[in-house]
């Protein structure tokens, strides 16, 4: 029996959705809005039935009938820190959705349409998210930092890890759970995690721009520095939160958040070459903590997302770690495939869906 999965993806300025059946895409579109319709609304939520009707127009035009669906699966919002997995919508998904306990993100709206539009399907088709960016499986000794006041918090690219961490442990014949592999996630975050036996047990805070600097986050900063800067009083809270994620990184050191530009620059300039060599140094030193973290013992060290492209920072980052356990580049991010994939996991029995409570 094979299975047809709705993928749907809300971002801030674009809805990708996708369709499979069973593995093979089938249909995939992403869906510009633009800065004026976007703008015509107060927040995120008020935004829901916009993307959900764009979604069911963009579907009827390509000639599929959802009804043939038998999982919804939509990008996890900011909602509490959850384990890893797929997690059916229910009641306190939804309410937590509508009422985001972490701040408001588009990727919020992910499960609430997915829920709408499995609820009007006579199939008893189900509506999931997968893998949200709070997923939390920190081991307690990650919490803490050095002082009672700051607490540290798991905020990172989990589904592609999580994706890009189950192919590579099934090329090499083994079970996501039976591995210990470090993922680095290079985009416009960078996020690198210790993945022990399937549980992500250490991993820096990207949305806040902790780690390796990237694109258009500062990474960690000297704190004498930014605490200095802070009571200077030439600078607002918000001018020093635009400085550390949004304006800080690649944007901040040479004008552009475009790394294949800097790639490309990097080539005769030395300026550009210094500042990539300095974030690729800055990423093969996470990667060498999160060893220490699985205390030697990786079996892969895998480097995704869109500068996994640049084979630059790839071999620097090789030449630094490769001592540690192979190190193979999976370039670019396939989410609409990952969110899919989870899915039919859990149609086929092969994942069992969670509960959020």
């Amino acid at each position: 029996m094979s299975f047809k999965i709705l993928a749907i993806n809300p971002g801030s300025t674009s809805t990708k959705i996708a369709i499979f059946e069973d593995e093979n895409e089938k249909f995939v579109k992403n869906i510009k809005h633009s800065a004026e319709e976007i703008a015509q609304f107060d927040n995120v939520a008020s935004q829901f039935q916009f993307r959900k009707d764009i979604i069911l127009s963009e579907l009827k035009n390509a000639g599929f009938d959802i009804n043939e669906i038998q999982a919804i699966v939509g990008r996890g919002g900011l909602v509490k820190p959850i384990e890893s997995g797929v997690y059916e919508v229910n009641e306190a998904l939804i309410h937590d959705l509508n009422n985001p306990p972490l701040g408001e993100h588009a990727s919020n709206l992910g499960g609430l349409i997915a829920n709408d539009i499995a609820k009007s399907l006579k199939n008893g088709a189900k509506a999931y998210i997968a893998d949200p960016v709070v997923v939390d499986e920190l081991q307690d000794v990650a919490r803490v930092s050095g002082h009672p006041a700051f607490k540290r918090v798991s905020i990172f690219h989990a589904l592609n890890q999580k994706a890009i961490a189950r192919t590579y442990a099934k090329e090499i014949g083994k079970k996501y759970e039976d591995t210990n592999l470090i993922v680095a996630h290079l985009g416009g975050g960078v996020s690198v995690g210790a993945h022990l036996q399937g549980r992500v047990v250490d991993v820096n805070n990207a949305l806040d721009g902790d780690g390796p600097f990237s694109p258009e986050r500062s990474g960690s900063l000297p704190t004498g520095q930014l605490v200095k800067l802070c009571f200077s009083g030439t600078k607002t809270e918000a001018e020093i939160k635009k400085m550390i994620k949004g304006e800080g990184g690649l944007v901040a050191h040479l004008g552009t958040n475009d790394a294949y530009e800097v790639e490309m620059k990097a080539k005769e300039d030395p300026k550009y070459k210094l500042i990539q060599d300095a974030m690729s140094y800055q990423v093969g030193k996470a990667i060498g903590a999160m060893a220490a973290v699985l205390k030697g013992k990786v079996d892969g060290i895998l480097l995704t997302g869109g500068i996994a492209y640049n084979p630059f920072l790839v071999d620097y980052v090789k030449e630094m770690v490769g001592f540690i356990a192979p190190v193979k580049a999976y370039g670019g991010e396939d989410e609409m495939r990952a969110l899919a994939m989870n899915g039919l996991m859990v149609l086929r029995g092969e994942l069992t869906g969670k509960t959020y409570k």
